[in-house]
């Protein structure tokens, strides 16, 4: 796609005022910006959508390499703003609504789903989870998260930030960080690092559980007393017996199992209970 007619700017200055209701950072440093335009690769082969693209900062450049792309945007002062964009309103299809609530799967092309975003903080952890539910649908996601999420979506068995997000995380996906990002590449500026993330879900589970809800269960309780042993901390799933059925050490604590040892126990308890 041809660029538009806009003027390249090395900082995109404020002109918008961030609402905190809404964990509005809006990013301005243009080369982050190229960089993770260039990560993403937007393309016409796939439907492109964007969660909540603010005043445009990647929307702009995305648009110039593809025909149409899908935005949510919950602020409606800011979709107003994409609805008169002079250079790319006729590309956007605007959706005014909450990126927690809206069905993914609505948004049936025939085509797979490519979803990036400078994601709000403040709804960052559910909202992973309510695409995570749709990732049949999505070929990957590029989304700019504080660098403390990105470190426990990465995280490996035995390390501070491995927990309940990472376990759940990569059941349903690979995640590989590729960018961090200052505080000064945003207006205004948060409290916090960033990072940006590659997330590609699953089409096939390296190890399917026989039952996601009861292994979101299992794996909330063992890390709601990440402490405490698993014999302990899981023992409304589990009794002697069963880990030594399962080849797992009763010491370990929550942060030493792997995602396949998770849903080995998880898939132990289906099968023993019969539910």
């Amino acid at each position: 796609m041809g660029r538009s007619n806009r003027k390249d700017n090395p900082q995109r200055p404020p002109v918008y005022h961030a609402k905190k209701q809404f964990g509005q950072n809006f990013l301005r440093d243009e080369g982050i910006i190229a960089a993770i335009v260039d990560a993403i690769a937007p393309g016409d082969d796939a439907t492109m959508v964007e969660i909540g693209p603010g005043l445009g900062a990647l929307t702009e450049p995305v648009c110039d390499r593809i025909s149409h792309l899908n935005v949510i945007e919950i602020d409606r002062d800011l979709a107003e703003k994409l609805r008169h964009h002079p250079f790319i309103r006729e590309k956007l299809t605007i959706y005014e609504t909450d990126a927690l609530t809206f069905d993914f799967a609505s948004l049936k092309t025939g085509k797979p789903l490519r979803i990036y975003g400078n994601l709000p903080y403040n709804i960052s952890t559910p909202l992973l989870f309510h695409l995570l539910s749709f990732r049949e649908q999505i070929a990957d996601m590029h989304f700019m998260l504080q660098k403390e999420v990105v470190d426990r979506l990465t995280a490996a068995p035995g390390s501070k930030d491995y927990g309940r997000l990472t376990v759940m995380g990569q059941y349903a996906a690979r995640m590989m960080p590729f960018l961090a990002v200052p505080p000064e590449a945003f207006v205004p500026s948060p409290k916090v690092d960033s990072a940006v993330i590659r997330i590609v879900p699953h089409q096939e589970l390296p190890y399917p559980a026989e039952d996601e809800k009861l292994l979101n269960r299992i794996v909330t309780a063992a890390f709601s007393q990440r402490r405490k042993t698993i014999a302990n901390s899981l023992s409304e799933f589990l009794q002697a017996g069963d880990f030594a059925r399962l080849a797992i050490d009763a010491a370990l604590r929550a942060e030493n199992l792997s995602v396949e040892q998770y849903v080995r126990i998880c898939n132990h308890v289906r099968q023993r209970d019969g539910s």
